[in-house]
């Protein structure tokens, strides 16, 4: 289920791209050629945001892909990508660069 909904925001984030770079690009609001924590987040969290319609940090049923499913809240969605990112940032620096974000996420 949790899937389903990571699907959808990776696919539904800003404008579509097909390329790491363009991704890179898109996330990296400050300009420095990598991707923080804080920089992830804030792109994955427009697909939850979307998909909220009535703005209440949770995803119902109703909301969520296919209409069933638990609740997932905004908080919930936050760690789950935090631990996307942490399992992508494999040099552990605290940032994802291109090569990391093209890498698919350790288990």
């Amino acid at each position: 289920m949790l899937c389903a909904v990571c699907a959808l925001v990776a696919v539904t984030a800003g404008a579509q791209v097909t390329r790491t770079s363009e991704y890179l690009e898109h996330m990296d609001t400050d300009g420095d050629g990598r991707v923080s924590l804080a920089e992830y987040q804030a792109w994955m969290r427009y697909g939850f945001d979307q998909m909220d319609r009535n703005g209440d940090g949770v995803l119902t049923a109703d909301e969520l892909p296919g209409g069933k499913g638990r609740p997932v809240t905004l908080a919930e969605h936050m760690a789950r990508i935090a631990a996307t990112f942490n399992r992508q940032d494999t040099n552990r620096d605290g940032y994802l660069d291109a090569r990391e974000l093209a890498a698919p996420p350790q288990k």
